[in-house]
């Protein structure tokens, strides 16, 4: 990992910037949850992870709370990491199907995976300003990941966010819709692709299924060019 993800993540770790995100990491991480009783908890904010010379980001809202928030690692460790991993390992995204936790092996190719949050909020509904705090680490993400052509968006809400922080930084005139499989063209030239969340409400009703996910992921591929 080059230098400045190394800084990065190092600051993101320690961040207290908010106290209610704070306060709701350390309930989670005290009281567990029944299968993951006996487990050491990560209990902190939650870096992206994956190569830093990346062509594709994969961008989710939150760590799930006992999946990142538990493992320390992004869509690790919970039902939506487990369906994507598989879709990843599928189109030779990842070289193994399952991402159970920090330091399990996982690597992946030419592709970076992160959140907009940092942290997991309650009932998955971050507060505008937590939103705000937090906009500074996906800014410095995206101007690290000095190839990176194609960012997947996870869920309309992290769609959504995503460009409200491109409206920030730049002028868009065009109205961009959530629908999964539509790409669009930023002002800094990446391509945005909307795709609907592994969740495991989505997948049990099809909302998404392993068909979608791969044909969407190699799209993204083939556009990155990787």
């Amino acid at each position: 990992m080059n230098i400045k993800f190394k800084n990065l993540n190092k600051t993101i770790v320690k961040c207290k910037k908010c106290p209610r995100l704070n306060n709701f990491i350390k309930k989670i991480s005290s009281e567990k949850r029944k299968q993951n009783i006996n487990e050491e908890y990560w209990g902190k904010p939650v870096t992206g992870f994956g190569d830093t010379k990346a062509k594709l980001m994969i961008l989710g809202l939150a760590p799930a709370a006992h999946g990142g928030t538990r493992t320390g690692r992004a869509f690790t460790g919970d039902k939506s990491g487990d369906f994507l991993f598989k879709s990843l390992y599928t189109i030779k995204i990842s070289n193994q199907s399952f991402s159970k936790k920090m330091n399990d092996g996982l690597k992946l190719n030419s592709t970076y995976i992160t959140n907009i949050l940092k942290c997991v909020p309650p009932g998955d509904k971050p507060l505008n300003n937590e939103l705000i705090n937090c906009s500074n680490y996906f800014m410095n993400e995206l101007n690290n990941l000095k190839k990176l052509k194609v960012i997947v968006t996870l869920g309309k809400v992290a769609f959504d966010n995503c460009l409200k922080f491109y409206k920030k930084k730049f002028k868009i005139n065009q109205k961009l819709i959530f629908k999964h499989g539509k790409k669009y063209l930023l002002p800094d030239n990446k391509i945005l692709i909307a795709c609907y969340h592994p969740s495991p409400r989505n997948v049990n009703t099809k909302v998404i299924t392993p068909i979608m996910i791969n044909k969407l992921f190699r799209k993204a591929k083939k556009i990155a060019k990787f």
